[in-house]
């Protein structure tokens, strides 16, 4: 299992409700059903990644997680987990709201866009960045916003939201390996990987007041 998947997985209590979004083939929730025991559910939009959910027994609905999510009731989940996704969303703070109702806790992970290599290539050449964990073209890419560690912090403190536990990684030449990144990670280290959850007061959006 990926590296940054292994550590989401540690964050998991046993016995658990999980809800996953964007959840690809599986592999994280397959992982906990079978590890942990937890009563697992994905929500994935591509029907060939939905086939290979259901041939590993995995409980997935096939739609816009956008969409799905608003038809859960509030706290039915344990945890909600969005992995590698945000920067893809066209509204983030809405479906971190919607995952926040419909779960206790949310697993939330994202490439860092100001690791340093990031910051070199614009300097030096001028171009978009195109990196192993943003391997895309500016005129090709899914990804429709981008941020980084720190953006992300200062994110949840202000739209309401407090940071349980955090880890800064870089995965390995191997997709199962990698290391935790504790100097200066918002530039060394390639993705950030939140737990997070209410802080008592109501979450606003935070260019709203």
């Amino acid at each position: 299992m990926r590296f940054d998947l292994q550590i989401m997985a540690s964050w998991i209590e046993p016995g658990t409700k999980v809800l996953e979004l964007g959840s690809g083939g599986g592999e994280l929730l397959q992982y906990l059903k079978e590890e942990k025991q937890v009563n697992e559910t994905g929500i994935e939009l591509d029907e060939s990644k939905v086939a290979e959910c259901i041939e590993k027994g995995i409980s997935v609905l096939q739609g816009d997680m956008n969409e799905e999510i608003l038809d859960y009731p509030d706290d039915c989940f344990d945890y909600v987990i969005l992995s590698q996704t945000l920067q893809q969303v066209y509204e983030p703070l809405e479906l971190i709201r919607e995952m926040m109702r419909t779960g206790k806790k949310g697993v939330v992970s994202f490439p860092n866009f100001c690791h340093w290599r990031i910051r070199a290539q614009i300097q030096f050449s001028g171009h978009a960045p195109v990196t192993k964990e943003l391997p895309y073209e500016w005129y090709n890419t899914p990804n429709i916003r981008v941020l980084s560690i720190r953006d992300f912090r200062h994110f949840t403190r202000d739209a309401g939201y407090r940071i349980i536990r955090e880890a800064a990684i870089n995965p390995g030449h191997e997709e199962s390996t990698g290391k935790i990144v504790k100097f200066i990670p918002n530039l060394f280290a390639t993705y950030g990987i939140f737990l997070i959850e209410e802080n008592g007061s109501k979450a606003q959006d935070p260019y709203k007041g």
